[in-house]
């Protein structure tokens, strides 16, 4: 007699209306796509924590920003965790699942990253610009996002923000892992146009700084896309590591390329079904 296939309760707010994303069309054909190796339901991320105990595995997707329902998801994370429920991805991640207090950390080490500071303190580090970014440590969407002249002169209120130069990037990049394997990247040429993505063949080196922050962030099992913008000086710098829901943008990509990650992401939810939950 054959094992039954592992329960995924697959956790997605598919009405959630984002700016040149189709989130439901995505957990749609994705849910759909696993439902030939697992048994999936799929439910509201609200809803998570009183489902959750009948699944073997629950797997967050594009359950929107965690913000608009802060002590919910608390409150989800706080459950999972002394359960010792399997989600994926992992709760242990240490970028955007965390907020972006990441970025500052990994600014002040040398690596990378857009410079980044979170204290009136730190503003003397960051290089000269004609505008600054203000952003929330706990933003999304560019939710709660500003720009100032003078971060110095603009009254920051220190503490759940940080402060970034605003760069005149030649364009954006997005690079998406399954565990350590790269899948496929894409990037939008026309700055202004955000999630107008095409393609984007990345050279070694490109492989390599991607990678960099993938090894840094230690998820055995999960996705996660490093996203990067090209400097003027055209060296690459991470924008932000998204480890908790990131939109995989499945819509743009050709059949095959599209099915190849769906395998792959097939073979780490059930290789993580099978691992043991620390903590």
């Amino acid at each position: 007699m054959s094992a039954l296939p592992p329960r995924v309760l697959y956790v997605t707010d598919l009405a959630y209306e984002a700016a040149g994303r189709r989130y439901g069309d995505e957990d749609v054909w994705l849910s759909s796509r696993l439902r030939r190796d697992f048994t999936v339901a799929l439910c509201h991320p609200l809803d998570a924590v009183r489902l959750m105990a009948d699944f073997d595995v629950v797997l967050v997707r594009n359950s929107g920003p965690v913000l608009h329902y802060q002590e919910r998801y608390d409150a989800f994370r706080a459950a999972a965790l002394a359960a010792r429920t399997r989600v994926y991805n992992p709760l242990s991640g240490r970028a955007d699942m965390r907020g972006k207090q990441y970025l500052v950390e990994l600014s002040a080490a040398g690596l990378p990253v857009i410079p980044t500071v979170d204290s009136a303190a730190g503003l003397g580090r960051l290089p000269a610009a004609d505008e600054y970014v203000v952003k929330p440590k706990a933003g999304a969407d560019s939710i709660g996002m500003r720009f100032v002249r003078d971060p110095s002169a603009a009254g920051i209120a220190f503490g759940d923000v940080l402060v970034q130069p605003r760069i005149a990037f030649r364009y954006e990049v997005s690079f998406y892992f399954v565990d350590q394997d790269f899948q496929y990247a894409l990037y939008a040429p026309d700055p202004a146009r955000r999630w107008e993505l095409v393609r984007y063949e990345p050279a070694p080196a490109d492989l390599d700084f991607a990678r960099r922050f993938v090894e840094w962030n230690d998820i055995s099992h999960g996705i996660q896309r490093v996203d990067a913008c090209r400097a003027p000086g055209g060296e690459l710098l991470l924008v932000e590591l998204e480890d908790l829901n990131p939109y995989l943008s499945l819509g743009l990509l050709d059949a095959a390329t599209r099915e190849a990650f769906s395998t792959r992401l097939t073979t780490s939810i059930n290789l993580f079904t099978q691992s043991t939950i620390s903590g």
